[in-house]
């Protein structure tokens, strides 16, 4: 192979880049509809308006908020929708759509259904082994 061979080559490759890099990131720029389940929505939503930067999952994230892994289970859905729908002097209010509340709490049930947060709550045994709490009624 010459050296024009590959600077020809190089050159395709680098063409092929771009005009795949204009189509990638101008297909879905707005993720104008977002499939996927309630769950997959709310996760979405979640990351979208950066809720980890005030609130903990599994104690991980923000601390201007609380932990809110197990807070379906030990608030409810009402007390997670109040809050969402127009938020607080700290948390401000993000104008969500229903369905976006309606998303967001079943992505945070779907976190509660899937362990607890609270480290004080866990029992470690002697052989270092953790027991999960028993299950919080609602869940």
């Amino acid at each position: 192979m010459n050296h024009y061979n590959k600077i020809g080559i190089l050159i395709s490759l680098a063409i092929l880049f771009s005009v795949y890099t204009v189509i990638l990131y101008s297909k879905n720029s707005e993720y104008p509809a977002v499939s996927g389940t309630s769950t997959d929505r709310g996760k979405r939503i979640w990351q979208e308006k950066n809720c980890i930067a005030c609130h903990q999952i599994y104690g991980l994230g923000g601390y201007l908020g609380p932990d809110l892994t197990n807070t379906y289970s030990e608030k409810g859905k009402d007390y997670i929708m109040a809050f969402l729908k127009s938020g607080t002097q700290v948390m401000p209010d993000f104008n969500l759509s229903q369905n976006e509340i309606n998303d967001l709490t079943e992505y945070l049930k779907s976190i509660d259904a899937s362990g607890t947060g609270r480290p004080g709550k866990l029992k470690i045994n002697d052989d270092g082994t953790i027991e999960q709490p028993e299950k919080i009624p609602g869940r």
